[in-house]
């Protein structure tokens, strides 16, 4: 089942207290991943964190509850297939690009539409 799969890893420092970029939660690849993206943004926080598994349904729940995530591009490898089979609708990315500070993150939220 494809709810259980491992699609990254988050990092938090309490429940209510995850990393993020910007607004959404940053889902790495892997723990040294997610390690390097902690030393790189935050070197205060090394250490202090603790590093889970994030699981496709654990992800999909959140979404449909309002949250946003961030995946770097082997997470994201992951969790297109899975997203596109469970009809979120996400595209392919390009990571090849670069970016400032190095990072490269592909932001996922479900998009509310208003009503007029």
């Amino acid at each position: 089942m494809s709810a259980g799969k491992v699609i990254g890893y988050l990092a938090y420092i309490s429940k209510a207290e995850l990393i993020c970029e910007g607004n959404s939660c940053i889902i790495a690849g892997s723990r040294n991943k997610m390690k390097s993206y902690i030393k790189q943004r935050n070197p205060e926080l090394s250490g202090k964190v603790t590093i889970s598994k994030a699981r496709f349904g654990d992800i999909k729940r959140g979404l449909e509850y309002g949250a946003a995530y961030s995946f770097d591009e082997d997470a994201y490898g992951r969790l297109y297939p899975l997203a596109v089979k469970a009809g979120i609708d996400v595209g392919p990315e390009d990571f090849a690009g670069e970016t400032p500070t190095g990072l490269h993150f592909v932001r996922v939220a479900k998009v509310r539409l208003s009503r007029n």
